[in-house]
């Protein structure tokens, strides 16, 4: 298993946390996603997957949740 920490602006609330979660979850391999919402300012996304995560794979996964960006 490898986790991977990125941080994620745009995110508000608990429906962004649930979007941006569902998104990443669909990548392949991927088997739990933990997201610290900050507010105001860049969360930090933690992701457990049987391999490692690109930041290609999380900007797509977030830009299809909705307007969030990679900070």
């Amino acid at each position: 298993m490898s986790a991977n920490t990125f941080s994620a602006t745009g995110l508000t609330c608990g429906h962004c946390v649930g979007a941006v979660t569902e998104e990443i979850t669909a990548i392949d391999g991927v088997s739990d996603v933990q997201v610290e919402l900050v507010k105001g300012g860049a969360s930090i996304i933690t992701v457990t997957a049987a391999q490692p995560v690109t930041a290609a794979q999380v900007a797509a996964a977030l830009d299809e949740a909705g307007n969030y960006q990679l900070a």
